[in-house]
């Protein structure tokens, strides 16, 4: 069969998520690999052009992977009618504008989240996509986690019975910059440039909710900045301004109740670094990035409790885990060929702009909840 190519421009590889995921483990695996198969059995082959600001950081990581083209200039390269595709990796700051840019010149559109900074931007970015006749898609990478697709396999079978509540643990600790380097950029910590836990992770929690067990009807929070300054990545310290952890309360269609913490300072005493815990009527499961562990109705100990002995059930050895089955590729690789082939092919990719809008809301619900120590209604 024939290989044909796509080009892709490619804005914001310079940055760790957009370089590491998107360029290397996914657009590069799929040149690899011979590029994304068609339903036809065809394949199309994915020509990247890198951008961004840094010419030295763009010509070394071109040089580094074989690549011939890059630039500092977007408007050039959405001006090249090779490039029908343009990808955004770039910080929320910058993004909104680059993306109407692209949308002007005609280019189908995928992008990181956010993909704006605000539900009016972004649904704004989504009538002007509708109005433009191009296809657009968000980053929900986390759908394809090994771990979460053995928890839709559980849902999808009636393994749980009535789902009656979620649990979910993220984070980690984020060194603070000084006698350790931090792990994470200090924008992050910024909110005058996009940052805080909140608008990062509030855009996750929403599309893994909405997917797996129903939209969220309403939202209780409360955001916080656990550690007040910090030090950047010239050694100087700043005024870490945006909420650093947030803890909340989902309700979601059909009943369901979800609590999430989402923490940049909590050490971590679980198996990796998001666990999610399903209960239902008839079984519960634990889910984190790449296992999931279940125990069934039929399974169940029977613990009393009694504070005056010391416990002698090992209560994580009676959990039994959920067998792979199948071979898990990367997750933000696998959301590439399914937006390739939506894009060629006319394939299904229901992660659209307004999938995007979806958990920018949720994110400012939080916040607004948060500020005003109020039940936030979504509904």
């Amino acid at each position: 069969m024939t290989t044909r190519k796509l080009g892709v421009v490619m804005n914001g590889v310079t940055g760790r998520m957009g370089y590491r995921q998107h360029l290397v483990r996914s657009v590069l695996a799929i040149r690899e690999a011979g590029g994304v198969e068609l339903a036809d059995g065809s394949r199309i082959q994915l020509e990247p052009v890198l951008v961004g600001r840094n010419a030295d950081k763009l010509e070394e990581i071109a040089t580094r992977h074989g690549l011939t083209r890059w630039t500092t200039d977007l408007d050039a390269a959405l001006g090249d009618e090779d490039l029908p595709l343009y990808f955004d990796a770039q910080l929320t700051a910058v993004r909104e504008k680059s993306i109407v840019r692209a949308i002007d010149a005609g280019k189908h559109i995928y992008t990181e989240k956010p993909v704006a900074e605000s539900v009016e931007g972004a649904l704004a970015l989504a009538k002007h996509a509708e109005t433009a006749g191009v296809k657009n898609g968000v980053v929900h990478d986390k759908l394809y986690l090994p771990g979460l697709l053995k928890l839709k396999r559980l849902i999808d079978s009636g393994f749980f019975g009535e789902i009656l509540s979620v649990r979910g643990e993220f984070g980690y600790w984020v060194f603070e910059g000084d006698w350790q380097a931090a792990q994470r950029p200090s924008w992050n910590y910024r909110a005058e440039d996009g940052g805080g836990i909140v608008v990062d992770m509030f855009c996750h929690w929403n599309y893994v909710l909405e997917n797996l067990f129903g939209a969220v009807n309403a939202v209780t929070a409360k955001a916080v900045t656990h550690i007040p300054e910090r030090v950047d990545e010239k050694g100087d310290r700043y005024a870490a301004t945006a909420d650093d952890s947030a803890y909340a309360i989902f309700e979601l269609e059909g009943g369901v109740i979800a609590q999430l913490n989402s923490s940049w300072c909590v050490r971590v005493h679980r198996d990796e670094l998001v666990e999610f815990q399903v209960d239902g009527t008839k079984g519960s499961a634990v889910a984190g990035l790449h296992k999931c562990v279940i125990q069934p109705r039929e399974a169940t100990p029977k613990p009393v409790w009694n504070p005056d002995l010391a416990e002698t059930q090992s209560y994580r050895s009676q959990w039994q885990e959920v067998p792979d089955n199948e071979d898990f590729g990367n997750g933000f690789r696998a959301q590439w060929e399914q937006f390739v082939r939506h894009v060629v092919d006319d394939a299904p990719h229901p992660y659209d702009f307004m999938a995007g809008v979806r958990g920018i809301r949720l994110a400012e619900a939080g916040l607004e909840s948060s500020r005003e120590g109020r039940r936030i209604s979504l509904g």
